[in-house]
């Protein structure tokens, strides 16, 4: 029975998404193609045997628009015949890409296959996609919720709310993937996964300063006298210290077969053991990640305690502690290097980064299950059990 290996895993350096940012000047294209570069550079395969390459993009407009992973090949100097497309499951894209890929490759209609995503939040902001005016909803949702849904900063006030997750909780959270990002470079944890770009070495947003006195000065973020009225169990603490901030960069996994990997002479990383999708209320929006990792878990035939490590997107902290809560899952064993808060959140990049981070990471440490999951806006969530080999 055919199998899906993960045989490289690549990303950018991650860059503050702000005309100052380290990587601002440096077009999403090239930022995609450079991680494809290092991702058969690395590997050695030749790129005239990869069947598909499948990217993550989110704001899929301006600089990335056109199919940008289309690009990203030609860029990184792939024969013409290499195909591409560009997928948007949001902040879940690029995840949804390894998922795509990997299934591509049990079912026999690849056998070398890229996942990647890129975002380059500075050149091509959250939202460019939608013009001023422009209802990207349409009547039947306004229909179905008359009371209109919410942006994703008060989705997460409101399961902060639910969960009855505190502002010091919410901080020491994001104090702690600091800190967890931080020794991950201090101890060369990053070596392996980060290639470094035009003298950008690594990722811009780590703070190891960063304190829960320091975040208790922050205001919230997302208050809004409107939503304070309809929604008064609110009490406001997410902040951009405890949110994860807006970034550019880029990432690539290389997928395979255990029999394709083993002809051409490749090691295998892990193995894509099982994979979930699922929906869930697009009000609360982000607390797709609980149903997704109990469905891939089934999925799996194994329980919590047989994941050895965990990476959670963070997208607030409110987020992974309710999932957490919900789960009883360790905190010890989540995002051991830390996470979105600390290393930044590329949208379109982020799902095959925390691939690579997680598969580095297993075998730093030995892990023999690992599960990664990402909530995404609209009320979905990617869940997927990663197998050492």
């Amino acid at each position: 029975m055919r199998d899906a290996v993960i045989v490289e895993a690549v990303r950018t350096p991650i860059g503050k998404g702000k005309p100052n940012g380290a990587l601002a000047h440096v077009h999403p294209v090239e930022l995609l193609a450079h991680t494809l570069r290092a991702l058969v550079e690395r590997s050695g395969v030749d790129p005239a045997l990869i069947d598909d390459v499948i990217g993550g993009t989110v704001d899929q407009v301006g600089e990335q628009a056109m199919n940008t992973t289309r690009y990203a090949v030609l860029s990184a100097g792939f024969p013409e015949s290499v195909p591409a497309t560009t997928v948007d499951r949001q902040c879940g894209s690029s995840q949804q890409a390894v998922h795509f890929a990997a299934q591509g490759v049990l079912s026999g209609a690849y056998d070398l296959v890229v996942a990647c995503g890129v975002e380059s939040m500075s050149r091509v902001p959250m939202w460019s996609n939608v013009p001023e005016g422009k209802d990207p909803f349409g009547p039947g949702v306004g229909e179905r919720y008359p009371e209109g849904l919410v942006p994703q900063g008060v989705s997460a006030e409101l399961i902060a709310a639910k969960w009855s997750i505190g502002r010091e909780q919410l901080d020491a959270f994001a104090v702690s993937s600091h800190q967890k990002a931080a020794a991950a470079w201090e101890n060369g944890l990053f070596d392996a996964e980060v290639a470094p770009l035009e003298g950008v070495t690594r990722d811009e947003c780590v703070r190891p300063g960063s304190s829960t006195d320091v975040l208790a000065g922050l205001k919230p973020a997302y208050y809004d006298p409107g939503f304070a009225e309809r929604f008064p169990q609110i009490e406001w603490n997410i902040t951009a210290g405890n949110a994860s901030p807006i970034n550019d960069g880029a990432s690539a996994v290389l997928i395979t077969s255990s029999e394709t990997a083993a002809r051409l002479g490749l090691r295998p990383l892990a193995r894509l053991h099982s994979f979930a999708v699922t929906g869930s209320d697009p009000l609360l929006m982000l607390t797709g990640v609980v149903p997704a990792t109990e469905k891939v878990l089934r999925r799996a035939s194994l329980t919590l305690d047989d994941i050895d490590l965990f990476e959670v997107n963070e997208a607030f902290s409110s987020v992974v502690l309710a999932w957490q809560q919900e789960t009883g899952a360790d905190l010890g064993r989540v995002n051991v290097h830390g996470g979105a808060i600390a290393l930044g959140h590329p949208l379109g990049a982020s799902g095959t980064r925390l691939t690579t981070t997680l598969v580095h990471a297993m075998r730093a440490r030995g892990a023999r299950y690992a599960l990664q999951t990402m909530c995404e806006a609209g009320g979905l969530a990617n869940a997927m059990v990663l197998e050492r080999v």
